[in-house]
């Protein structure tokens, strides 16, 4: 019996050369991995302490007072259970409270962004003057809430404020925002768009700049109007930027205590004015009820954690069709 040969790949008939295959697993790069987990863990370690201490343990703590009966001079907190959250619930002024908030957020959070869009759009062309004009749109968002609070007490003012100066020019009585619960709440509200409006501009100028000319260019010679580029290509183009600035504007406006507080003090007349952040403060340092104030802080964190999920899922949905 002839012996067996194992058959060489011929070169000149196509075949290859060169080392075998390895045989069995590959190498591991545990030793790579582990650095990179452990460089992770290095760099995120500063932050998720900082978390934890500034931002997990209180909302813990404030939770936990919630179920007390407080006064925040007092050594001991006596523990009462649901008692607080069935006396919010049950209050007359609770209502007014939470259509404060919801209004003056609302019209916050998106008269600010139309108008920062629109701004936006305007001063993204090449105007004469716009890098001036951009700077003062801004200014205003650095400047301290309490000192434009100030400001536009005199810019209110019923007897020689500017509005009422401005409207007597053209024969109008204007209106006494101090003591009318509805011009009250409509005078915080204009304040506090007039401040943060140039974040809101900033945010939607910097997409825009950075937005693809290619789409632009192709409308263009598509022919399409200019309200089609702005609703089918420019829209969609910002959609992270108005998901962005919809959260943080958002979080931002139902947390505004420093113009209220300087203006209006919750008021003038009755709750006016009154918004759960600002109930917080003044049940828990004007009233003393400190176990009381962490209700209405847990009932705002659980409405703003709803709000923002809500917001999330849209986003979702509208980034998959």
């Amino acid at each position: 019996m002839p012996p067996t040969s194992t058959t060489q790949p011929d070169v000149a008939r196509g075949g290859t050369t060169g080392p075998p295959e390895p045989v069995g697993p590959p190498p591991r790069r545990s030793s790579g991995r582990a650095w990179e987990w452990s460089l992770a863990a290095l760099l995120l370690a500063p932050n998720l302490v900082l978390l934890v201490v500034f931002t997990y343990r209180p909302l813990l703590d404030n939770i936990r007072l919630s179920f007390t009966d407080w006064n925040i001079s007092a050594p001991v907190a006596n523990p009462v259970g649901v008692a607080n959250y069935v006396e919010w619930f049950g209050r007359e002024d609770t209502r007014t409270v939470l259509g404060n908030t919801l209004v003056f957020t609302v019209a916050t959070v998106g008269i600010s962004m139309a108008l920062g869009l629109g701004l936006a759009i305007l001063l993204d062309q090449r105007l004469r003057g716009r890098n001036l004009v951009r700077s003062a749109v801004f200014a205003p968002f650095v400047i301290s809430g309490a000192a434009v609070g100030v400001a536009f007490q005199f810019v209110f003012d019923p007897s020689f404020g500017l509005v009422r100066d401005l409207l007597a020019r053209i024969g109008v009585e204007a209106p006494d925002f101090y003591q009318r619960s509805g011009w009250a709440l409509f005078m915080v509200t204009f304040t506090y768009i007039w401040k943060n409006l140039g974040y809101t501009f900033v945010i939607y100028l910097a997409a825009l700049q950075g937005r693809r000319a290619d789409l632009d260019e192709a409308a263009e010679i598509d022919g399409a109007s200019p309200w089609t580029h702005f609703r089918k290509v420019l829209l969609p183009q910002l959609r992270p930027t108005t998901f962005f600035l919809s959260i943080t504007v958002l979080l931002s406006s139902v947390q505004v205590f420093d113009i209220i507080n300087v203006m209006t003090r919750g008021g003038p007349v009755g709750d006016g004015t009154m918004t759960l952040v600002y109930q917080v403060y003044r049940e828990t340092f004007v009233n003393q009820r400190a176990g009381y104030g962490a209700t209405v802080a847990t009932v705002m964190f659980l409405i703003l954690l709803l709000v923002t999920v809500v917001q999330v899922r849209i986003m979702d949905r509208g980034q998959r069709s």
